[in-house]
């Protein structure tokens, strides 16, 4: 067989060892993250780039091999699907990073995405290989550090932009920072850049053996549960998490914010515009620390969340503005003796 092409949710398994065989299964033994094997249909026209183990992209070609796993997507402003849609044996990756399933539904200024034809499951013996079966055993410890969370109104909100800041930081200033994705469609790189900006180690859902965290809520709970033990065994001084996409949508935003609850210090909501903000605090009834994203690109933004909101908003993108976001945090961590 062709080598295949491994999508980056096959990260935490060794099927890049090549010790597996594909084999067709019928559709009622199919769950969401079970690993499979699809065909590239053809490339002309649409997206054909898959997100490596490493997070380094590369380009496929028709009849390429790439190796992704079965979930779903929800993404307000590109692409809803699920791995439960299929009517035939032809899918598309939802995401560069191997997320596989039928679109439903798609943005009319996102590109065609990629087409592939079902090839079989990865299986051992009479066993498929999934991504829950592919986890370390978990530490079963308990988070002690504080968390600094950043949540959006939307996909594309700033919120990663925000997070490396704010790792950058922390990281400046001797604190061991671990960064982590909570929720969202699976995608190696938005942590990665964590790690970039200076974070000790990373981590997101997909290490939780989630490829994506639309999901049952119970489901979620458990994989949480197990990711946060993951960041533990590291022994932040502080972790920095994301929540992907909006806590209104259907990535369990929400639940994750109740799981942490008071561990949380410090909240930055990344929103594209003012009324957006007004629309998130009123759904929660809870107000962040500090509004950042699109909202605060100019002071005729800032004024209008002050007006509407009466929060703080900081554009981040000026470097003007880190003093205050520095004042903010070491208050929120009671840093009095380091200097970020």
């Amino acid at each position: 067989m062709t080598r295949p092409v491994y999508s980056s949710v096959t990260r935490i398994s060794d099927l890049d060892q090549g010790n597996y065989r594909v084999r067709p299964l019928p559709r009622e033994q199919w769950q969401t993250g079970d690993y499979i094997v699809g065909k590239v249909m053809d490339t002309a026209g649409r997206l054909h780039s898959i997100e490596l183990i490493n997070g380094r992209m590369v380009e496929v070609m028709k009849d390429d091999l790439v190796v992704g796993a079965l979930g779903a997507r929800a993404a307000t402003l590109e692409a809803v699907g699920d791995w439960r849609s299929m009517t035939s044996d032809d899918f598309e990756a939802m995401t560069p990073a191997g997320l596989f399933g039928k679109v439903t539904s798609v943005s009319p200024f996102l590109p065609h995405l990629m087409r592939l034809h079902y090839q079989g499951h990865a299986t051992r013996g009479d066993h498929k290989v999934t991504m829950l079966g592919s986890l370390p055993p978990q530490p079963g410890l308990d988070i002690d550090a504080p968390i600094i969370l950043i949540v959006g109104t939307s996909m594309s909100a700033g919120k990663t932009l925000t997070g490396r800041l704010i790792v950058h930081l922390l990281s400046q200033a001797g604190l061991k920072v671990v960064g982590a994705k909570l929720t969202g469609a699976a995608r190696y790189r938005d942590v990665l850049s964590f790690g970039d900006a200076g974070a000790a180690a990373v981590y997101d859902f997909v290490d939780a053996g989630l490829p994506s965290s639309v999901c049952d809520a119970d489901q979620y709970r458990s994989s949480l549960d197990y990711l946060l033990s993951r960041v533990a065994a590291q022994s932040p001084d502080v972790i920095v998490a994301e929540a992907g996409a909006s806590p209104l949508e259907p990535y369990n935003g929400k639940t994750a914010m109740d799981i942490l609850g008071d561990r949380i210090v410090f909240e930055v909501l990344c929103a594209q515009d003012p009324y957006a903000v007004v629309g998130v605090t009123s759904a929660f009834e809870r107000a962040p620390d500090l509004v950042a994203g699109g909202a605060a690109n100019t002071s005729a933004g800032i004024e209008l969340v002050q007006k509407l909101t009466g929060l703080t908003a900081l554009n981040l993108l000026d470097q003007a503005s880190h003093g205050q976001l520095t004042t903010m945090l070491r208050r929120a961590l009671a840093l009095r003796d380091i200097a970020i």
